[in-house]
């Protein structure tokens, strides 16, 4: 077809990419092994999806089926997962899913789904700071008698029914004022971006004790609220209006519990030995949350009839209503242990994004591609990343943030699943040290599954994505499409040999 010789669909072979790989000079330094990979997944996927949006979608959609809501999107992550795996193996460079639609959909496809990331990661990261803030606040108040001015711990703005107001807050003398901006996001982004400068090292044993103590809390939180379980909540098992169409609607809902396993792969230039690390971080992490998740649900909805579930911290009401005071202070500091782990792996996530984008000429490579001489971390995007993620933190409404997250992750696995099926096709010669089992029922299902679970996200979500690359697709046409490194050299587009362009 003459329209798929255009430069637009030009693609990256994935030759190329390897030997980027293995050239000397601005790298990422490789000390990362399975371990901390799977921490890494592990550390940015539990967090508010679990500790929030559980009790909403049990007792709003879902019922004690939110069990089933848990393993049918850990089914369309699953298939994503194992896409992911087979790709990252085989060309474990920074960039996940941008580096992955180069090589396989084209040049144009690769932007869309660069700066689609940039959505999944920064916004996400907004998110998670704003929402950290409120349960530091509660922390020090709870533990410390501690209280912050009620100005500094929230966005001047808020959102309420598509538009923005003015968010007035309430003084200790009942004063109605409105709010200045939320400072304890802004302070813990600017600490985890300069621990994130300093080194992968450090930044993954961070990580680590984070995660520990994270999973530590849950294991927690099921065993003492186990001998509490009465099997009759769990009867009806279906939500009482909703049915089966509320496990369906409550898996879309819920996956937010999911995003984040897949920012590992934003990290196989920095994986010891990622042929081998990637598959076991990627498919472990996925196959850990799923077993904490189900387990909290069971433990949750076993306690409490899901009807009476609390809606802004489900679990911590539901030990404190069984006078487990203690556990309840317990699933607090793990929501905020989970919470930073969180924002410590999206804020290293997207620098390596930023990272390869630039290293193929669609970003300014003297700015994103800089990596420290020292340290061997992309400081300056990794800078410019958390000054974005304090100010959206600080300044977003949290209700904003939440619902630009979701369907961005979405796309990038639908993007994922199509691209190692398109690449068994195209280059089957390529060396894969794992093998994605029956592709084409594997890459089917995840393009099935996660592009029906974007239809349950509303249109408001999609309007909001198609402006957000939109606004890409300027920057494309302005920039990136002259500065392509691929702009200047002939490149195979199909089974036919673009020249650059003029």
């Amino acid at each position: 077809m003459r329209w798929f010789s255009s430069p637009w669909f030009r693609r990256k072979p994935v030759s190329l990419l390897i030997d980027e790989m293995h050239a000397e000079g601005d790298r990422l330094d490789r000390r990362l092994g399975p371990f901390s990979l799977i921490a890494l997944g592990v550390g940015a996927t539990i967090g508010a999806g679990l500790y929030v949006q559980t009790g909403i979608v049990a007792r709003n959609t879902a019922g004690p089926s939110i069990v089933l809501c848990f393993l049918i999107a850990s089914i369309g992550c699953g298939f994503a997962a194992l896409c992911y795996a087979e790709l990252a193996s085989m060309v474990p460079v920074a960039g996940s899913a941008y580096t992955y639609a180069y090589a396989t959909l084209g040049e144009l496809a690769a932007w869309i789904i660069g700066w689609d990331l940039i959505l999944e990661f920064a916004v996400g990261s907004c998110f998670v700071a704003n929402g950290w803030s409120g349960y530091f606040d509660s922390i020090l108040r709870n533990l410390f008698h501690v209280h912050l001015d009620p100005r500094l711990l929230h966005s001047p703005w808020d959102y309420v029914d598509g538009r923005f107001i003015l968010n007035r807050v309430s003084l200790p003398g009942g004063e109605q004022v409105v709010a200045w901006f939320n400072m304890p996001a802004v302070l813990i982004t600017l600490a985890i971006t300069a621990v994130l400068v300093v080194g992968i090292r450090e930044s993954a044993g961070l990580n680590v004790a984070m995660v520990l103590l994270n999973i530590g809390v849950i294991l927690t939180l099921i065993g003492a609220g186990a001998s509490y379980i009465d099997p009759a909540n769990w009867t009806p098992f279906l939500h009482e209006e909703h049915g089966w169409k509320g496990v369906a609607a409550g898996s879309a809902k819920i996956f937010i519990a999911y995003i984040g396993f897949d920012s590992i792969s934003t990290h196989a230039e920095e994986a010891r030995n990622p042929r081998r690390d990637m598959p076991i971080g990627i498919i472990g992490a996925l196959v850990i949350v799923t077993i904490l998740y189900a387990s909290t649900a069971a433990v949750l909805t076993g306690m409490i009839p899901y009807t009476e579930l609390d809606l802004t911290a489900p679990l911590a009401a539901a030990l404190q209503a069984k006078g487990l005071t203690f556990a309840g202070t317990m699933v607090t500091l793990g929501i905020l242990a989970g919470m930073t782990s969180s924002l410590l792996v999206g804020n290293l996530s997207q620098p390596r994004v930023l990272l390869a984008m630039s290293r193929d000429g669609l970003l300014p490579i003297g700015f994103f591609g800089a990596v420290h001489p020292r340290f061997r971390t992309p400081w300056k995007s990794t800078i410019l990343v958390g000054v974005v993620v304090a100010l959206g933190g600080a300044l977003a409404p949290l209700e904003f943030l939440a619902d630009l997250v979701s369907i961005g992750t979405l796309f990038a696995f639908v993007v994922v699943s199509a691209a190692v099926w398109i690449l068994r096709v195209t280059s089957p010669e390529l060396q894969r040290s794992f093998r994605v089992p029956f592709v084409g029922f594997v890459s089917s299902m995840g393009i099935l599954i996660n592009g029906s679970l974007m239809f349950f996200l509303g249109w408001d979500n999609w309007i909001r994505l198609l402006v957000w690359l939109a606004l890409g697709l300027v920057i494309y046409l302005g920039y990136s499409r002259r500065h392509s490194l691929l702009n200047r050299q002939p490149v195979a587009v199909g089974s036919t040999t673009v020249p650059p362009a003029a």
